[in-house]
């Protein structure tokens, strides 16, 4: 579908699913959006796209020199198995938006308060008939603050580490676990100290810790919550 701002339909529900990288958010809201046959939001994917794009024109890192790109940004995106196929302009930057590189681009831009605001009609716009589950970190603070269920998901991050590690070595990456851990220890700091809606669960949110829980397992608790 080519995804255009436009306001979301009223009555179509929203499960938001927040947290910090390697706490199983993905796998978990991509799995439950399948299971109950609803559209499916990985926020995360539209700032490494935007990142992307940036590094792909040459568009310096700046506020009010990315602001155009969002104004203009126009992607295919389409669900594939557990996450989003994505394309731009005839290109299929899947792959490519999920490098280290574009994932550290996309957290430096991700701080930008004006930026995040010009992408909320975009990321509501995903909000359509029978229901959305939307992944990120500030999808049940500030983008779905009305969700029918927000989930925030967290785990050590000793085990983060190793869940992202895992992830990279699968994906033919050359790293360590301890540059890994690094990395993840940078991302929540900036996520958390950010201005402009910062990492955090939204104070009506159903907090899960997924250190010792299999993705299956999450997801019982979650359906057992919308159940109840």
């Amino acid at each position: 579908m080519l995804l255009k701002p436009s306001p979301p339909p009223p009555g179509a529900p929203v499960i938001t699913v927040d947290g910090p990288s390697g706490s199983g958010k993905g796998t978990v809201s991509s799995q439950l959006a399948k299971e109950l046959g609803w559209h499916f939001l990985d926020s995360g994917a539209i700032y490494r796209a935007l990142a992307f794009i940036a590094q792909f024109t040459s568009t310096p890192l700046e506020e009010n020199k990315l602001l155009p790109l969002v104004e203009q940004l126009q992607l295919s995106v389409c669900p594939t198995n557990d996450r989003l196929s994505i394309v731009w302009k005839q290109r299929d930057i899947t792959e490519a938006i999920r490098t280290e590189t574009v994932g550290h681009l996309a957290s430096q831009l991700a701080v930008y308060p004006k930026l995040r605001k010009a992408l909320l009609s975009y990321q509501r716009a995903f909000r359509k008939t029978p229901g959305l589950v939307a992944d990120g970190r500030d999808m049940g603070t500030v983008v779905f603050p009305n969700a029918v269920l927000k989930v925030f998901l967290f785990a050590t991050l000793e085990e983060r580490a190793k869940r992202r590690y895992s992830q990279l070595k699968v994906r033919g990456k050359h790293v360590s676990l301890s540059a890994t851990q690094s990395a993840l220890e940078q991302r929540d700091s900036q996520d958390k100290q950010r201005a402009a809606a910062p990492l955090r669960a939204a104070a009506d949110a159903f907090v899960i810790d997924t250190t010792h829980l299999s993705v299956q397992d999450v997801l019982q608790m979650i359906k057992n919550k919308l159940q109840n």
